[in-house]
């Protein structure tokens, strides 16, 4: 690490908030990115950290990774050609590799996860949890392994102790599992039937696994996908389900899709950062008045005329954010709302 670097992190350090030195080299502050926290004004999860003898940036809640220079140029243009300018001078080079963000396969396992579960293909024709997930167009080959999760709360705590430390309102879930390339469960998500909140807990079976969905099924020597919801992932082909923060962490060669809702500030917020690293993401055509695939199914789109639209509306760099400012724009849409 030069002086430079640390020279330069400083001088941008006013505009970082709750910027503070933690370490010989390690330094906090709120994410510049995503803004960190809307919750709480006290939480700082970004940090520049050394690896070798490079500052890195990291934010563990949107998960943007970056190279300190990047960072210098988000937060203050000006600062940075000053800051190329002195280590042109000096003899360093400038260009720092991006740190890789890799999706290792997990290590821990637990076998037999779900043995006591009933897979959705295990119930009868008319129950109600299978009649919810036939009516949603669901493919009928996943329903084996898709299960109903009677107790959610009191399950979860088998495997997560005291994941739940109340298992008051606790009630039924549809659980989705997370396989890894061997097909082992690292990770689960907990649909919920009706109108109970969050709509989705995710709960991972190691703090270290990425989560992503799909990872048994997916050929990475072709064109792979990549949506927020698990469910959707199901109507792809070659398709995986990545949580929102955590798309933007994809390599640049997947194609991202995010949900047909421009009046939704979290998604608007990770399409400017896919933009920003030169992702390739899908904005649908202004014509599509459904917000995900799951609803583009029910209404009556076939999965090779949703494949069809997505092929057609592939952007990146300035075409991606021209197209991303249209789309924004648009205020009067018939959104339709999920089942």
């Amino acid at each position: 690490m030069s002086y430079i670097d640390s020279k330069y992190l400083n001088i941008i350090g006013p505009q970082l908030l709750k910027f503070k030195k933690k370490g010989d080299f390690l330094w906090n502050f709120r994410c510049p990115y995503c803004g960190d926290s809307q919750k709480s004004r006290t939480k700082a999860r970004g940090f520049v950290y050394r690896k070798k003898n490079d500052l890195f940036y990291k934010c563990h809640n949107c998960g943007i990774g970056t190279t300190l220079g990047k960072l210098i140029e988000y937060v203050d243009s000006k600062v940075y050609k000053d800051y190329i300018m002195e280590r042109y001078r000096s003899g360093v080079k400038t260009n720092n590799p991006e740190p890789e963000f890799k999706f290792d396969v997990p290590i821990f396992r637990k076998k037999g996860v779900l043995k006591n579960l009933k897979s959705i293909s295990d119930l009868s024709t008319d129950h109600p949890a299978r009649k919810i997930i036939e009516k949603r167009f669901i493919p009928s080959e996943f329903f084996s392994d898709l299960y109903l999760c009677e107790s959610f709360y009191k399950f979860t705590n088998t495997l997560v102790p005291n994941k739940f430390p109340s298992l008051d309102g606790d009630h039924p879930r549809l659980l989705i599992p997370f396989r890894d390339e061997k097909g082992e469960v690292f990770a689960y998500q907990g649909r919920s039937f009706g109108k109970e909140q969050p709509k989705y807990l995710t709960i991972r079976l190691d703090n270290d696994t990425t989560k992503i969905f799909g990872l048994d099924r997916v050929d990475n020597s072709k064109q792979i996908y990549a949506v927020e919801g698990p469910l959707d992932s199901l109507f792809l082909d070659n398709c995986i389900a990545v949580g929102g923060a955590d798309l933007v962490k994809l390599k640049n060669d997947i194609i991202i899709i995010f949900d047909n809702e421009p009046r939704n500030k979290e998604i608007c917020k990770q399409i400017s950062f896919c933009i920003k690293f030169d992702k390739k993401i899908v904005i649908w055509p202004n014509s599509m008045k459904h917000k995900d695939i799951n609803d583009m199914i029910m209404s009556g789109h076939t999965k090779e005329q949703i494949q069809e639209i997505i092929n057609d509306n592939i952007f990146s760099g300035a075409a991606a954010q021209l197209r991303f400012s249209e789309w924004k724009k648009i205020d009067e849409r018939s959104v339709g709302k999920a089942i």
